[in-house]
């Protein structure tokens, strides 16, 4: 076969896969293999490219990935979303955090019923807000439009169902449920009100408390109370392709190193300059960098910047890479890292 590679942000459907072939049966698989040996290809997102992709990259030994969908501090700027990332491991899919913008950047990259979890460290506006969005997107696929329609619009419109899925698991922090269902009823559409009720039928709502442990697909995902104004969990994700933390928002906290030991990806908090002395909870570069060292993870990313200024970018990342010896790299809208055992 002599296509040539397509790069990872090519999703353009290579001539041998059918659309209606889903990457988890036989068929999928054998075609999987295919696309192994001619590149790999990668397959439009409408097909389960993310599926695909997991499925192939296992093979080749990168059994999990982080996917960057935002990384702004607060509200979007400057064209990035902010706070959202998706982990894939070689059997699932997990979102944590889901800020103002984060649901367009997801739909490039991965059907959102084919979601297996969402994890929000805690309820600032800039982890959370896009949940409405999302829930409404899963919910209509079966809430019928009240007037007769062609089944093409239906098809052209509207996402899939997720099938015989259970609603998708939320998890979100101890008295934080009581929120989301004031923020649905904040804009109700009355001739179809089941889409005021994302938090009841799209969602699988679970609240946790700090040291709650759970399975998501073949995942272990734990939760550790960090410091932050509102109350914030930092986040461990464990596969047996690797172990990536996440740490939300917070200060300089000795939970941190706890939480990320050994991980082989800490994905950290970079929103200040200098340290944050005051009550608010916000790492700097440095204390970023400090975190990971003590916590000997694999590599450090940074996020959730105040600013896309290169120049202010490649400043934090020069300091954190002066306390930290590892790998040091910047997040960014679409960025995909591999979280892989002993990198």
């Amino acid at each position: 076969m002599a296509a040539a590679r397509k790069s990872v942000g090519d999703f353009r459907e290579p001539p041998s896969v059918s659309p209606t072939s889903r990457c988890g049966d036989c068929r999928g698989q054998s075609r999987v293999r295919l696309l192994l040996i001619a590149g790999p290809w990668r397959v439009n997102h409408d097909f389960g490219a993310e599926g695909v992709a997991f499925r192939i990259d296992s093979w080749i030994g990168f059994a999990m990935h982080l996917t960057v969908l935002g990384c702004r501090s607060g509200m979007p700027a400057d064209g990035q979303a902010s706070s959202g990332y998706l982990v894939t491991s070689a059997g699932g899919r997990v979102l944590l955090d889901c800020g103002p913008g984060v649901m367009t950047g997801l739909g490039a990259v991965t059907r959102p019923d084919l979601l297996d979890a969402v994890v929000i460290s805690h309820m600032h506006l800039d982890h959370c807000y896009d949940l409405l969005p999302l829930g409404k997107r899963l919910l209509a696929a079966t809430v019928p439009y009240p007037s007769d329609l062609p089944e093409s619009f239906r098809r052209a419109a509207l996402p899939p169902p997720r099938s015989d899925r259970a609603r998708l698991p939320l998890y979100v922090p101890a008295g934080a449920r009581d929120v989301l269902d004031r923020l649905a009823a904040l804009f109700p559409v009355t001739t179809m009100p089941d889409l005021d009720k994302a938090f009841e039928l799209a969602f699988d709502v679970r609240e946790y408390a700090s040291g709650d442990g759970f399975a998501v697909a073949d995942c272990r995902v734990d939760v550790r109370e960090l410091r932050h104004s509102a109350p914030n969990c930092g986040v461990r994700v464990e596969s047996s392709g690797g172990t990536l933390v996440y740490t939300g928002d917070t200060g300089v906290t000795d939970a941190l190193p706890e939480l990320a030991a050994h991980a082989d990806l800490l994905l950290a908090e970079a929103t200040l300059p200098e340290t944050d002395t005051g009550a608010h909870g916000h790492l700097s570069a440095a204390d970023a960098g400090r975190a990971a060292a003590a916590a000997e993870t694999g590599r450090l990313v940074l996020t959730h910047f105040v600013s896309a200024d290169p120049v202010w970018l490649e400043a934090r990342k020069a300091d954190a890479e002066a306390v930290y010896g590892g790998p040091v790299s910047l997040a960014h809208p679409n960025a995909r890292f591999d979280v892989r055992k002993g990198s």
